[in-house]
């Protein structure tokens, strides 16, 4: 079950956007499930122990789903957009855009 305080995040969204974040967040806890879901820097992270793994966020863009380390995983969709962490992200608009396929862990 998600935290109180992610899921007052994603009420937060329009309904399109919180449909993809009540999905993203169903999907990490399914995929992950000894994470521990927090709201960190404003917004949900997933960590396993004290590091993080995957979260998302409302951008211009759309909802980013961000994962640290993500540049490791060789997956053609995610693009990297920071150095310092090797993270990788991929943008959702819409719950039929995201991949409920793909296993996080």
């Amino acid at each position: 079950m998600m935290q109180p305080k992610v899921d007052k995040y994603n009420e937060r969204q329009n309904p399109s956007h919180r449909a993809v974040c009540d999905l993203l967040g169903k999907q990490i806890e399914h995929n992950l499930p000894r994470s521990k879901g927090l709201i960190w820097h404003a917004h949900p992270v997933s960590f396993l122990g004290d590091h993080p793994v995957v979260g998302y966020n409302k951008q211009k863009p759309g909802i980013r789903l961000m994962f640290w380390s993500g540049a490791d995983f060789g997956e053609p969709g995610l693009n990297v957009l920071g150095k310092k962490f090797k993270d990788e992200s991929v943008f959702f608009h819409d719950t039929s855009e995201v991949n409920t396929s793909w296993a996080l862990a």
